[in-house]
């Protein structure tokens, strides 16, 4: 792991970070105060890469694989709902900020009591018992005038965590903004440029830990300054893994943002400086510069001139949420928002430089780049020598057709667990996360998450039902476009997901497999003959005994848009909940881009039936998808498409290929299975065609079906 070079300090200037002695701790503020002498300290320190060479081409779509559909659903029921807030001092004019409530964190107090500790970034402490939150601190008022909480998203009273020996102690931990110019107090640390805002971190101290609402004594641990209103202290949380004899027992980790400065400037590369790091603090110790906290022996920089001791990785844009794997070597996962295109979840170790804003992911962030579109470029060929390291998981931001890159496209990992809890085992082991905006779950698979391995972990997303049974998104549970999701996790390690949008927390109870009814026992199979298909065109049909073959490219015909060529199977009832298993194979040369053949289901009519759509092309709208015809032109209904690309191609080759399609017209759900994958290709739900018969077709293109085999429940015609 590299380290900065051992730099003589420029002549004359103090450094900041010098320890004095007791008696001279009142000047320890006037020693961060120069700007230049700062500036000239810490621009010593780092040694950048030289700026990257232009003859890379920009990357438009640096990480093609999107999340794939896992087939899994989970079930919620709501858990609490919290009183409407509003940030002080006010007035908001960002109409993010303007939330019901905005819930930040869920966590289970150390004590045994089975209470949760939700933060509200608008000033509120909560503690919540059998489903009830109730005030338990007002840190908002505690700290005014100074706190803030009315720009910047996350500004106002961002996080808490409890000590681990709470239940004797009392001790706890919160995170809160104030506004430079409402107070007189100066910050420990601070960026070059002018400070508008402190982060703070306060250690409180009950008197009575079982109390169901503070009172006690606090006492500062740690002030920042930050230039911009974003990317402030995140996070703080002690290790839950570490067990008292470890030496990471009762250390608190402190994520802290680059202030929204590491497009300007390097400072999350710079060692002298707080700001894009996880710092690792000793509450209990009085060792750092301004003596109210310690800085462990065993962090990684303590031994480098001019760097601070405190630090533990570095490189970070907005390193938004950390958590660690209860189980096997205890790893440290970080959700780290990023700038321009990717998000990415990292295993941290002590001293790791994450690269920004050198890298943003695995990928070269182009600060320089005079075209804004045109930032993010493959790593140079000498990269190992800069000793960054990169993520184990990551998604990027697929923005919509059209998009105006210089706008936000609507993107930002919030970051989860590992789940190690017992109501949920089809997802033992997986690292389970989201996008705060959007509301997408997501998970990765945490033994396929292998750092410094070169290969991101596949992604799946992850669906979500109500105590009903029905399927929803976050979006619907939130009521609102941006849900602005948080997880949190209790002792038993089950997981709770949050929305700022109403303020509401939903338990997940368990899983759900999507297309799991139960589709019948009556059987259709052994009909591969002439006699028991109708072809829209029987004179492009072959049937040999053993397989059904559309020879001939079929032609467009009149009436809605729909596939041009098909041959339903009569042999049998109609169907209402289906399974449909064959093999199937595309005839056309591999040379032609928009091969495709369909299943056919529900077919009513030649203007009412649905299609899975399996295709070379998973580029425009008609191809690779599932669809609907309803005495209208085909509609697509699958999630996978977004409007650009959907679920990866199903057929590339003329090899033959299992393909399964399951029907479930009482929830409506459609899922496609490909090459005997446990995980549907594709999936949609839709309610318009109850029962039918099925078949099998192509637009314009010729392949054929083997090995039928259709079950179902029958539907009286």
């Amino acid at each position: 792991m590299p380290r900065p070079a051992d730099v003589p300090r420029p002549f004359g200037i103090p450094s900041p970070f010098d320890k004095p002695s007791p008696a001279g701790s009142q000047h320890r503020q006037l020693l961060l105060i120069p700007l230049l002498a700062i500036a000239l300290v810490l621009s010593a320190l780092v040694a950048l890469p030289a700026p990257t060479a232009r003859a890379a081409e920009a990357l438009t779509d640096p990480i093609p694989e999107r999340p794939a559909a896992s087939g899994i659903g989970l079930t919620v029921e709501e858990f609490a709902s919290f009183p409407k807030t509003d940030p002080p001092p006010g007035p908001v004019t960002d109409p993010r900020l303007v939330r019901h409530a905005r819930i930040n964190y869920l966590s289970e107090l150390p004590d045994g009591s089975g209470r949760m500790a939700v933060p509200d970034l608008n000033g509120k402490l909560y503690l919540v018992e059998d489903g009830k939150p109730h005030v338990y601190l007002d840190i908002a008022a505690t700290f005014a005038p100074a706190f803030f909480a009315s720009r910047g998203l996350g500004q106002g009273f961002g996080f808490v965590t409890f000590d681990p020996g709470f239940e004797k102690n009392g001790r706890f931990y919160t995170v809160h903004t104030e506004a430079a110019t409402a107070t007189t107090a100066q910050p420990d640390m601070r960026q070059a440029a002018n400070t508008n805002f402190h982060g703070i971190i306060t250690e409180w101290t009950a008197d009575d830990p079982a109390a169901d609402t503070f009172s006690g004594t606090r006492r500062e641990l740690l002030r920042i300054g930050f230039t911009g209103q974003i990317h402030g202290i995140q996070q703080i949380d002690f290790n839950p893994t570490a067990q008292p004899d470890d030496k990471d027992y009762g250390l608190l980790y402190v994520a802290v943002g680059d202030g929204g400065q590491g497009v300007r400037n390097t400072e999350p590369q710079n060692l002298a400086l707080p700001h894009g790091k996880i710092l690792r603090i000793d509450p209990r110790g009085s060792d750092s510069a301004n003596g109210k906290y310690g800085i462990p022996a065993a962090n990684p920089f303590t031994g480098t001139p001019g760097a601070l001791g405190e630090i533990y990785a570095y490189g970070m844009r907005d390193p938004h949420r950390f958590s660690w794997d209860p189980a096997g070597s205890h790893r440290m996962y970080l959700g780290h928002i990023g700038e321009h295109a990717i998000e990415s979840v990292y295993e941290v170790r002590a001293g790791d430089n994450l690269g920004w804003s050198e890298r943003e992911g695995a990928f070269v962030f182009d600060k320089r780049a005079t075209d804004p579109c045109a930032r993010i470029l493959p790593l140079p060929e000498d990269d190992a020598r800069y000793g960054y390291t990169y993520p184990v998981a990551a998604y990027d931001h697929d923005p919509p057709a059209g998009w105006n890159c210089t706008s936000d496209v609507g993107r930002a990992i919030v970051g989860g667990f590992v789940y190690r809890g017992q109501s949920m085992p089809e997802l033992q082991g997986a690292y389970i996360f989201g996008d705060l905006v959007d509301g997408r779950l997501l998970y990765a698979e945490s033994a396929q998450m292998r750092r410094g391995s070169g290969d991101l972990a596949p992604l799946y997303e992850l669906m979500v039902y109500d105590e009903s049974g029905k399927r929803v998104t976050m979006q619907d549970l939130a009521g609102d476009d941006r849900v602005d999701l948080r997880f949190g996790r209790d002792a038993d390690g089950e997981l709770y997901l949050l929305s700022k949008a109403n303020g509401k927390i939903w338990k997940v109870t368990g899983t759900r497999t999507f297309a799991a009814c139960d589709t019948g026992d009556t059987k259709v199979t052994d009909v591969m003959g002439a006699e028991n298909w109708a072809p829209v065109t029987p004179a492009k049909w072959r049937f040999p005994g053993s397989e059904v073959i559309l020879a001939e490219a079929g032609t467009q015909r009149p009436g809605p848009r729909r596939p041009f060529e098909y041959a339903v199977l009569t042999a049998g009832p109609r169907f209402g909940p289906v399974r449909i298993e064959g093999e199937v194979r595309l005839d056309t040369p591999v040379e032609v881009t928009n091969r495709d053949v369909i299943i056919v289901f529900g077919h009513q009519s030649d203007t009412k039936f649905n299609y899975a759509h399996l295709s070379t092309d998973n580029m425009i709208y008609p191809h690779n998808g599932i669809f609907v015809v309803n005495d209208a032109d085909r509609k697509r209904i699958e999630d996978q498409w977004n409007g650009r690309t959907g679920a990866p191609p199903a057929i590339t080759d003329t090899a033959w290929h299992t393909v399964r399609v399951v029907h479930c017209p009482g929830t409506g759900e459609i899922a496609v299975y490909v090459d005997g994958s446990k995980r549907p290709l594709m999936t949609a739900v839709d309610t318009t065609l109850g029962s039918g018969r099925v078949g099998f077709g192509s637009f314009d293109n010729i392949g054929r079906l083997r090995e039928l085999k259709v079950t179902g429940t029958p539907i009286a015609e």
